[in-house]
C-alpha cells in the first residue's frame, strides 16, 4: 500500500487545482510573476555587487537530471548492446575455470577501462572444473530412435562404452523421492515435470530441483544414471544443461537432460506399457582446480565515508550457446549504467561492479567476493542476471527512513512502465554472500522473464535473441535508481527484525 501511495502523492503534488475560477487563476499567476521579477533583480543585484556568489541550484535540479538520464539511455544507449556483442563475438562461451573465461576477463578489463570506470583489477581464485564431453542418447528398445541430450554439469561419465538399462519413469521429483531405496539398482531414473512460463521465473523455483538434486536422490536409490526432461519452457529440440551437485559421500553418476520434445516422446513411449531401455553415453571430465576471477570496477564517489553499492552481473556462461542472455546482457546493463552515472557528475558514494566469474557452477565468484569484502562497509545491492526483458517491476528491500529515495525511484520508473510491487526485494545470486554477511539493503529491478526458459542454458543463448529496445529500457531503469541511491546520503540498510 504505502508503495502505490507514495506514487498517488508524487503525482499530486505536480497536479495544478481545477476548482478554482479563471479569474482567480489569473491573479495567481500574476503574483507569482511579480514574485518571480523581484526575486531574479534581487539574485542579479547580489551577484553584481557581490561576484563570488552563486545562485543554488533548485531542488528539482537532480530530479530533472536524473530523468533527462533516464529518457537519454531509453532514447540512443549503445553501451550494453556493444558490451553484449563484443562478449559474444569476440569471446563466445564463456564457461567457468576455462581459457575461454580468461580470456573473457581481459576483455572486460579492456572495455570498462575503456568506458573510463575506476580501479577496474581481477580477483582471482581456484575452483574445481568440470568440461563436457561426447554425449548421445537412443533408445533401444522398443522403439529405438535418436534422442537430444545434454550432460548435467558435474555429471559422471558413463565411459567410452556407454550405458544400456532400462528406463524407470517418475513424473515429477516427489515421485522419485517416495522410490524405495535399492529400486533402482541397474536401472536409469528418468524425471519429468510440468513446467511453465511465467513472468516473474517462478517456475523456475517450483520445478528446477528435478536438475538441481534429482540426480543426487537417484544416486543415493541406488540408480545407474538419471536423464530429465530439461528444465525449460520451449520446444527446439535443444536440451538445457546446468548444474547439479551430489551430496559428500554420494558418488556421482551420469545425470543429463532431453530436449522437451525428446522427453515428451518418452513418456508416450512408456505410456505404451512396454519397458523402455536407452543407450546412454556421456563422457565428462574433471580437470582438477583452475583459475576463474572477478573483474570489479568502479565509479568512485566524493564521500569515502559512506559505504559502498555493488552492483553485480556474472561473466561466466554454459559452453552450449554464447551466453548472450544469460548473461552478457547483465553485464552490458549494469556496465552501461555505471557510464552513464559517471558522465552525471561525481556521485555522493561508490557504485562498484562486479563482474562475477563461475557463477553458474557454483556461485564461487560471489562467494570469493562476500569472504575478500566481508569487513569493507557496503550500504546495498543489486544484480542483472534474467536476460534483457524488460523491467516490469521493482522491489525494495530499505528502511524506512529512506521512504524518500524510494518515492523519488518509484516516480523515476513510473514513465518506463515499472510498478512497485509489495514484495520484498531478494537479491541474487552474486551479491548473495555479501548480502548475508552485511544484511544489505536491495532493490530489485525485475525483468519480464516470459521467454527467458525458452533459452536459459541452450544452444540458442546468442545474441539475435537480444531486442536493443528492450536492452535500452533496462539500461534507463538502472540510471534512474542509481542516480538516486548512489546521491542518497541517509541509511540503506534494513532495520534489524525485532
Amino acid at each position: 500500500m504505502l508503495y502505490y501511495d507514495d506514487l498517488a502523492a508524487s503525482l499530486a503534488i505536480r497536479s495544478f487545482p481545477r476548482k478554482a475560477g479563471l479569474q482567480n487563476t489569473a491573479m495567481r499567476l500574476s503574483l507569482r510573476l511579480m514574485k518571480k521579477n523581484i526575486a531574479l533583480f534581487a539574485a542579479a543585484s547580489t551577484l553584481f555587487l557581490n561576484p563570488a556568489v552563486t545562485v543554488a541550484a533548485p531542488t528539482a535540479t537532480k530530479a530533472i537530471s536524473v530523468a533527462d538520464w533516464r529518457d537519454k539511455a531509453l532514447q540512443a544507449d549503445d553501451i550494453a548492446y556493444d558490451i553484449v556483442e563484443g562478449l559474444t563475438t569476440e569471446i563466445g562461451q564463456r564457461q567457468a575455470g576455462t581459457q575461454a573465461e580468461a580470456r573473457a576477463r581481459t576483455w572486460s578489463v579492456n572495455k570498462l577501462k575503456m568506458l573510463g570506470l575506476d580501479n577496474v583489477r581481477v580477483e582471482e581464485y581456484q575452483m574445481p572444473t568440470w568440461v563436457r564431453g561426447e554425449e548421445t542418447a537412443e533408445i533401444t528398445a522398443p522403439f529405438p530412435q535418436k534422442m537430444a541430450v545434454t550432460a548435467l554439469g558435474n555429471s559422471a561419465s558413463t565411459g567410452e562404452a556407454g550405458l544400456d538399462a532400462e528406463i524407470v519413469y517418475f513424473p515429477t521429483i516427489d515421485d522419485l523421492r517416495a522410490a524405495p531405496d535399492g529400486s533402482l539398482k541397474g536401472k536409469i531414473a528418468f524425471v519429468s515435470h510440468n513446467m511453465k512460463a511465467t513472468q516473474d521465473g517462478s517456475s523456475y523455483g517450483a520445478f528446477g530441483p528435478a536438475r538441481f538434486v534429482g540426480p543426487n536422490i537417484a544416486a543415493r536409490k541406488g540408480a545407474a544414471a538419471m536423464v530429465i526432461r530439461s528444465i525449460g519452457t520451449d520446444y527446439h529440440r535443444n536440451p538445457h544443461t546446468g548444474n547439479t551437485n551430489f551430496e559428500p559421500g554420494v558418488t556421482p553418476i551420469p545425470a543429463g537432460a532431453l530436449s522437451i520434445p525428446d522427453a515428451e516422446n518418452l513418456e508416450r513411449m512408456i505410456a505404451r506399457g512396454k519397458p523402455v531401455r536407452m543407450k546412454l553415453k556421456l563422457t565428462p571430465q574433471n580437470i582438477g582446480m583452475q583459475t576463474s576471477g572477478n573483474v570489479l570496477a568502479e565509479v568512485t564517489g566524493s564521500n569515502p565515508n559512506l559505504p559502498i553499492i555493488v552492483i553485480a552481473c556474472h561473466l561466466d556462461s554454459w559452453d552450449l550457446g554464447t551466453g548472450a542472455i544469460d548473461d552478457a546482457a547483465g553485464c552490458g546493463i549494469i556496465g552501461a549504467a555505471a557510464k552513464h552515472l559517471k558522465s552525471m557528475g561525481q556521485p555522493k558514494r561508490t557504485v562498484r561492479l562486479l563482474w562475477a566469474g563461475a557463477e553458474e557452477v557454483g556461485i564461487w565468484g560471489g562467494r570469493d567476493y562476500g569472504e575478500k569484502h566481508a569487513n569493507e562497509p557496503h550500504a546495498l545491492a543489486m544484480e542483472s542476471d534474467f536476460g534483457a526483458g524488460k523491467v516490469w517491476a521493482v522491489d525494495f528491500r530499505l528502511p524506512e527512513s529512506a521512504n524518500a529515495v524510494r518515492s523519488q525511484i518509484v516516480s523515476a520508473l513510473a514513465p518506463l512502465g515499472v510498478v512497485p510491487r509489495r514484495e520484498l526485494a531478494g537479491g541474487g545470486a552474486d551479491i548473495g554472500a555479501i548480502i548475508a554477511v552485511q544484511k544489505l539493503g536491495i532493490v530489485d529491478l525485475q525483468q519480464d522473464g516470459t521467454k527467458y526458459f525458452d533459452l536459459h542454458h541452450t544452444p540458442d543463448d546468442t545474441l539475435d535473441k537480444i531486442d536493443k529496445a528492450e536492452l535500452r529500457q533496462n539500461v534507463a531503469a538502472w540510471v534512474a535508481t542509481l542516480g538516486y541511491l548512489a546521491n542518497y546520503e541517509g541509511e540503506l540498510k534494513p532495520e534489524p527484525a525485532q
